[in-house]
């Protein structure tokens, strides 16, 4: 609420994202410093020296979005909430680099878009699709059909945790493992 208080003079973010470019150092680290303090506050991180043709359009708010440096989002872009679109900086990997988004580009939620991948124009990526190939304009892209897999034994989707002894969660506190087996497993972990 601070932040969005401090940026008030500036009438929107994208307008104090520009000043972080000025060519006056006191002006760039002053914007930098606010263009952090509202993006943390957001629990977002849309970096300073990201590009965008034009304002995007975030229909949930600017919160839980991250958009990493270098990337280049294009015109007229709709970005839902818990969007990642991130570089790749292995050393090693032949994706390295940043997204680059075409224009009227439309990413649903919870979408992930990692490396030097080219998004073209007119493009739909659905909700929690993870993009890491080019994607040509005018296509839609979806996460891979449902897979489901029957186990013949219970499943443990217990939360453990180490405090100076392994415990579990459950119905709503934490309880001490005492099985042998089971904490022969945990204690793999600790090495």
């Amino acid at each position: 609420m601070l932040a969005r208080l401090l940026i008030q003079p500036f009438g929107k973010i994208w307008n104090l994202k520009k000043l972080c470019f000025s060519k006056n150092i006191f002006i760039s680290k002053s914007a930098k410093i606010l263009y952090g303090f509202y993006q943390y506050e957001n629990n977002s991180a849309i970096a300073w020296n990201s590009t965008f043709k034009s304002e995007p359009f975030f229909p949930h708010g600017i919160k839980s979005i991250f958009i990493s440096g270098g990337a280049k989002i294009g015109s007229d872009c709709i970005i839902f909430q818990q969007v990642t679109i991130g570089s790749n900086t292995l050393i090693d990997s032949k994706g390295i680099g940043a997204p680059s988004l075409g224009n009227n580009v439309y990413v649903g939620s919870g979408a992930t878009i990692i490396g030097a991948v080219k998004i073209g124009n007119n493009v739909r990526i659905g909700a929690n699709t993870v993009v890491y190939q080019d994607v040509p304009d005018n296509s839609i892209v979806v996460s891979g059909e449902q897979k489901i897999i029957t186990k013949e034994t219970k499943l443990d989707n217990r939360f453990y945790s180490f405090n100076n002894q392994w415990v579990y969660y459950s119905n709503g506190s934490y309880h001490q493992v005492t099985d042998e087996e089971k904490l022969k497993k945990l204690n793999i972990l600790l090495k």
